[in-house]
């Protein structure tokens, strides 16, 4: 099924249409979530068999492009749906059941999000600042606090992950689970009131003994980088989904500022349309070949991932890369679009101007332009001598 299937351009349209509201009001996307839920949005990657469209990593980036060219904030938020079922279709692409419940829970209309970001850990899922205390009959206590925590004020299902410090001989132990909403112990601070991405609500979540039954652990790994396979399905869709959206940002960006350029009218070149002005031509042309090279970027990474490619140590370089080469190419042609556009798009309300906030947001998402760089540089030149 084509992206343009699951969201035709009568939905696509409404969906822009209240983007602007959902900004200008820091306000969540209820009507927006009420409509993918209703279109079946929610399921891509859940089997046909179960209700759901049977979608790869490829077809489900794909969409996610095509939601954000129209709610770049709505897409990023359900991303984090998106990023478990599709973990959970890794695995079991992989023989690894351990997350099927995922898929059946999303087929049930469950909305998962995640709770794993911490302010001050650049260690990402590899420590946690997160304490999981072991209890008597196998639940785990998690006490700590977590960051952009995207639906925040719809999810049904927490991933969460935290460190037990007495495990494995006093070497520590990373404890990954999931709470419902009805759980105790969490509250959900209303503190997003951001820059840009703002309908997202990705609240501050706070957990206080919140308590994960032995049959929602679903893993224990040690401390510091590992060769499981779950990280690796994180990795490659959280990285991958969060491209698309970032590459669907670009690509409306650049239809933009096409459309600015048709429509200006030069007062010094006798009401000649700017897009005869050769200054402006070569912005855009700047950047649609920007957009050109990210396109196959992206879409091979996720065929690859779908098709059980092995790229050995070189998968790793091979989503971050992808990550930032979406995040700072959107940065870059959002830019192009509003020089091209002029003045007119500085104005608060105006799309580009949502976009150019939006678009920033990119950088502070792991893997980071550091992170990032340092990964690629290990994989091609090996560790820094010690």
């Amino acid at each position: 099924m084509e992206p343009e299937e699951l969201l035709p351009d009568s939905l696509l349209e409404r969906l822009r249409g209240r983007a602007a509201g959902y900004d200008a009001r820091n306000e969540f996307f209820f009507e927006d979530l009420e409509e993918l839920t209703a279109a079946g949005y929610l399921k891509l990657f859940v089997a046909a068999s179960d209700g759901g469209h049977g979608l790869g990593l490829q077809g489900v980036a794909g969409c996610q492009r095509r939601l954000a060219t129209a709610a770049p904030a709505t897409a990023l938020a359900v991303n984090m749906h998106l990023v478990w079922t599709g973990v959970a279709r890794v695995l079991a692409d992989r023989g690894d059941a351990s997350l099927d419940f995922v898929l059946k829970e999303a087929a049930a209309g469950e909305l998962f999000a995640f709770g794993n970001s911490e302010a001050g850990n650049d260690s990402v899922l590899f420590d946690s600042l997160t304490e999981a205390k072991p209890l008597p009959d196998g639940s785990y206590a998690f006490t700590g606090t977590k960051i952009f925590t995207s639906l925040s004020p719809a999810w049904t299902r927490l991933g969460i992950f935290g460190k037990d410090s007495t495990a494995r001989n006093g070497d520590g132990e990373l404890v990954h689970g999931f709470i419902d909403r009805a759980a105790r112990g969490y509250e959900i601070f209303d503190d997003w009131n951001t820059l840009g991405m703002r309908a997202s609500q990705s609240n501050t979540t706070v957990l206080r003994n919140a308590t994960v039954p032995p049959d929602r652990i679903f893993r224990k790994l040690p401390v510091g980088p590992n060769a499981d396979p779950l990280i690796f399905a994180i990795f490659a869709c959280f990285e991958t989904l969060l491209a698309a959206v970032y590459t669907g940002i670009g690509e409306r960006a650049l239809t933009l500022g096409v459309d600015a350029a048709k429509r200006r009218r030069s007062f010094k070149y006798g009401g000649r349309s700017y897009a005869q002005d050769p200054d402006i031509r070569w912005k855009v042309a700047e950047a649609a070949m920007a957009m050109d090279a990210l396109y196959p970027q992206l879409s091979q990474v996720a065929r690859d991932v779908d098709q059980l490619a092995d790229h050995g140590s070189q998968w790793f370089p091979k989503l971050v890369g992808l990550k930032v080469r979406a995040t700072e190419t959107a940065r870059t042609v959002v830019d192009l679009a509003i020089r091209v556009s002029g003045g007119s798009s500085y104005f608060r309300g105006t799309e580009l101007e949502r976009l150019y906030r939006d678009v920033l947001a990119g950088m502070f998402h792991p893997s980071d332009d550091e992170s990032a760089h340092n990964t690629v540089a290990n994989a091609w030149l090996g560790p820094l001598e010690t």
